[in-house]
């Protein structure tokens, strides 16, 4: 029954079966792809041989380094990682054999700078434009490319850099005799292999090393950790069994060996062998809880696909890690450990049946059921989380199953694809734990779904777990937890990293109280006329992909839906953008109509030279490659690319990808049956040399946006009203020679269909013009990434985070806990780097003998009028001049006619001036009130809510 606290895998009909027997179906169901096999006989060392990675739990010191020894000294070496949980505490040690390689030392891409100039010194000085910070590292080594003039760095030798600042380095090559640099140039960082020399289990135990810290507040305990394991190993071998949970007399015995494996180790023993931690140790040394699984799962998984890969910088060689702080604070009766027969008795040997029943009573409200929202749901169904008669957790997500979602979301399978992801999530959920009391909702969480998610909803909450994929969702969920005073465990990840935030009432800041730096867009111009990063690229092909085959058969339907209705709206406009709206639609139904497969070829084929071709000789028309700025400098200076037009070609595969891809769009938005040819290489290219390209002619005057700070390409007139209505009379004769019920079907991007032709096209669009500029084109799958916006997600560090955040959850749902025990994580598994501090306490403001925080919400009961709000502020001391609600000014005292208001209910002044109903399930409103002090010092004050029924 124990091991029901910590394994997913198996159910209460699998007690007193063999593990990895009854682990085998649920194993292989997560991936039909991955043979996997068991045994159950005794492991023989030679057995060891037929693997490349091996992995041990639950085994002996003895054993362990009689099976690292032979793993260690095998030819080639077999990678051993072995790992333990016991209670709150953990550890893992990793021997990857005497010289492992490493590959790809930190996952990341190789940095680039775009380089602005170089001296002819020794040592030379690059600057390169400050478009970008750069970030590289002294001793990191490079490679320089498209140097115009300084050629003799163009020969792809790695060099060495040093003294690297924000947008420059010092090279370790003397340049003086070299060419003089001129223009151009990129400088990439080469990643270097590393290998690193693993000592066996044996040598390691009596010289660890440098241990990898997660805590700093702990910096002293992975040595003493390092004991205790060693300690727990010669009890159970002299005893023949774990410690009994909460017995005195085993955690003496246990402390004594302790004590003795410390003496023996002299100057490298600790100085306190802390018998109040080694008490704790022993106490829970048998459990295996679910969190503690979950974390060290992921982080041995992740080592796992390190020892095969070489990708990622394996843990060097010892971690340890305890959360002993998610004990309960209050001191506990004995009896209340004891076991219960029942699923929760490893948890209840550590926490105590108290605790227990408080997480089988929360109410807990999960956003999100993908990958963390998944491993969320598995976490509190073995912890037993909303288990009881009281409990319930509900989980919401407004999203489906797609196929790519089952690399990391572990509670969906091949046939789930299609359906609600928290409705299957929930039904999974109940599988681990059939008490599990669930409600699975489809509703995104946001402002229009408040009368889903009332307030008697928010306020019955125990706690609120964010499992999102944004920022703008989880500040909203934060927003609510604030007003309703709700602890929010908060967590993200992204590729191998983690991180988790602590949002805990009156104790924490607020996730919103702090942000990331917002991302760097790259300015408009840069994108439709200067791009010099692939990235660039893709973001012009999904804005084109979007602009031809979904917003333009968008327009062109509501047009034909209602056309007096829309060319009211144009006039009414009368802009830049109307102006546009028409054009495309005119262009789309007239010049460009399709009415044959053979007219979308022509389609795309036309498209292809005025993107690839037409457009770049208007723009080196119009700045030509000696062209200059106003102060004299080059036009064309980095990180400006020099472009040049491209020739098509039926024999270039890319050329005739895009044109295919294109011409299958095109007839899609047109209902045009795509034939089978089309996918015939030479039957493709027969179609499109049917094609008259006409000759194109630059145009004088052409205004090409260089403004990095414009928003829009396009240009208002004085004429717009005039051009508008000549185009409307233009489409209203168009539509005239259309069949009856015309109607186009726009195309909504879909990035994991790699049927629907839909990356193909966006490839091509960012490739080809890629070419036009001579920036490294990407493959599909690199282009599906960027141009997708996908944030990558795999499954250990999603364990890891979950884990983490379940650990805290104990100490929110125990209730007594303060700021100090709970911590917050950044991780990542590349490197690998724990880091984990306490929560920053919230901001305290201060009036005379009141203080308050962001969590404060001030509540006035009783349907008061204005007069009354305002006298009970100034029986607080406080001058209020400004009542607001939501975007409506309710009362300020420098408008006369607002005295009127006064003796009205503030809900009636309310109602009057934002004109709208209150909902029927609020009984409340909440309004900002501007206040002064005596000396007429602004004071912030909390939020009011004024209850009126």
């Amino acid at each position: 029954m124990w091991d029901l606290s910590g394994s997913f895998v198996f159910s209460e009909n699998d007690v007193g079966k063999n593990r990895a027997l009854a682990s085998l179906q649920n194993l292989q169901e997560l991936n039909n792809a991955v043979v996997i096999s068991t045994l159950t006989t005794t492991l023989t060392k030679q057995k060891l041989s037929d693997f490349q990675a091996v992995v041990f739990t639950d085994i002996s010191l003895e054993k362990s380094l009689e099976y690292n020894d032979y793993c260690h000294n095998h030819q080639p070496p077999i990678s051993f990682i072995k790992t333990e949980v016991r209670g709150l505490f953990g550890t893992v040690f990793c021997d990857f054999g005497p010289k492992f390689t490493v590959f790809d030392v930190d996952g990341e891409e190789p940095h680039t700078g775009i380089i602005a100039s170089i001296s002819n010194d020794n040592p030379a000085l690059v600057s390169c434009v400050d478009d970008e910070r750069l970030e590289f590292e002294d001793g990191d080594l490079v490679v320089f490319s498209e140097i115009q003039g300084m050629k003799e760095l163009n020969d792809g030798k790695p060099r060495k850099i040093k003294s690297v600042r924000p947008y420059s380095f010092t090279l370790e090559e003397d340049t003086t005799n070299f060419g003089t640099y001129v223009k151009g140039g990129i400088v990439t960082q080469v990643k270097q292999p590393k290998v690193l020399n693993f000592k066996p289990l044996r040598a390691a135990l009596k010289d660890p090393g440098d241990f990898l810290l997660s805590d700093f507040s702990k910096f002293d305990r992975p040595p003493l950790l390092h004991i205790a394991f060693q300690a727990l190993d010669r009890f159970i071998c002299e005893f023949g069994r774990f410690p009994i949970a909460r017995s005195e007399e085993d955690a003496q015995k246990f402390i004594s060996i302790a004590g003795n494996i410390n003496e023996c180790l002299g100057e490298g023993g600790v100085e306190d062998i802390n018998p109040k931690l080694l008490t704790h140790f022993a106490f829970g040394a048998r459990a295996v809880l679910n969190p503690m699984a979950a974390m060290f799962g992921g982080i041995v998984g992740q080592e796992v696909v390190k020892a095969c890969s070489g990708k990622f910088h394996p843990l060097f060689q010892f971690f340890y890690f305890d959360s002993v702080e998610s004990l309960p604070v209050e001191p506990l009766d004995p009896i209340d450990f004891k076991p219960l027969n029942s699923r929760y008795d490893a948890q209840i040997s550590v926490f105590g049946s108290k605790l227990q029943k408080n997480l089988e009573d929360a109410k807990v409200f999960i956003v999100g059921s993908g990958a963390l929202g998944c491993e969320f749901l598995k976490n509190l169904a073995l912890m037993g989380v909303s288990c009881g008669s009281q409990g319930k957790l509900t989980i919401t997500d407004d999203d489906v199953i797609e196929k790519s979602n089952l690399s990391r979301q572990f509670l969906f399978r091949d046939w789930n694809i299609g359906q609600a992801k928290s409705t299957v999530a929930a039904s999974a959920a109940v599988s681990i734990n059939p008490q599990l009391k669930i409600e699975a909702l489809q509703n995104r969480v946001g402002p229009e779904t408040e009368c889903v998610f009332n307030d008697d909803f928010w306020e019955n909450l125990t706690v609120v777990i964010n499992a999102l994929d944004n920022v703008n969702a989880r500040l909203y969920v934060d927003q609510r937890c604030l007003y309703f005073q709700k602890p929010l465990l908060e967590s993200g990840t992204l590729g191998a990293k983690c991180n988790t935030q602590m949002v805990i009432p009156h104790l924490t800041e607020n996730y919103g109280a702090s942000r990331d730096p917002t991302e760097k867009q790259a300015p408009m111009c840069t994108v439709h006329s200067f791009p010099h990063n692939i990235d660039h690229c893709l973001t012009w092909a999904r804005s084109e992909f979007e602009g031809l085959l979904e917003k333009t058969p968008t327009e062109v339907n509501a047009y034909l839906s209602n056309p007096s209705e829309y060319a009211t709206a144009m006039r009414n406009a009368a802009d830049a953008q109307a102006k546009d709206n028409l054009e495309r639609i005119l262009q789309c139904l007239e010049q460009e109509k399709c009415e044959t497969f053979q007219d979308c070829v022509t389609w795309a084929r036309l498209r292809f030279e005025d993107y690839f071709v037409n457009r770049v000789k208007q723009l080196t028309f119009t700045f030509p490659e000696d062209a200059t700025t106003s102060t004299g400098a080059p036009f064309w200076s980095a990180p400006k690319r020099f472009p040049r037009p491209l020739q098509f070609s039926t024999t270039d595969p890319s050329h005739l990808q895009f044109i295919m891809a294109a011409s299958i769009l095109r007839a899609e938005t047109f209902g045009i049956p795509v034939p089978d040819w089309v996918k015939n290489t030479k039957m493709l290219a027969k179609a499109v040399e049917k094609v008259i390209v006409p000759d194109f002619q630059p145009k004088e005057g052409v205004k090409i946006e260089t403004d990095e700070k414009a928003t829009s390409l396009s240009t208002g007139s004085v004429d717009d009203a005039a051009v508008i209505n000549e185009l409307l009379f233009k489409l209203e004769r168009c539509r005239n020679n259309l069949p009856s019920g015309f109607r186009m079907k726009p195309i909504l991007f879909e990035k994991d269909d790699d049927t629907n032709y839909h990356m193909d096209l966006i490839a091509g669009l960012a490739n080809m013009r890629a070419r036009n500029y001579s920036i490294p084109e990407v493959d599909k799958l690199k282009a599906k990434f960027i141009a997708g916006r996908i944030i990558p997600a795999i499954a250990t560090s999603t364990a890891m985070a979950t884990g983490l955040v379940c650990l805290e959850l104990y100490k929110v749902l125990d209730g007594a806990h303060k700021v100090e025990d709970y911590r917050n994580t950044f991780a990542n598994l590349a490197l690998p780097l724990f880091s984990m501090a306490e929560p920053v306490p919230p901001k305290v403001m201060k009036h005379r003998d009141m203080s308050w925080t962001v969590w404060d919400r001030w509540i006035l009961r009783g349907n008061p009028t204005v007069r009354e709000l305002i006298q009970w502020l100034k029986d607080k001391g406080l001058n209020a001049y400004s009542i607001s609600y939501g975007s409506c000014l309710l009362f300020n005292n420098m408008f006369p006619r607002h005295k009127e208001r006064l003796d009205k209910k503030v809900v009636d002044v309310a109602r009057e001036i934002a004109k709208e109903d209150l909902p029927p399930y609020r009984s409340h409103l909440d309004v900002v009130v501007a206040c002064e002090d005596d000396e007429d010092n602004d004071i912030n004050i909390p939020q009011i809510s004024v209850y009126y029924r």
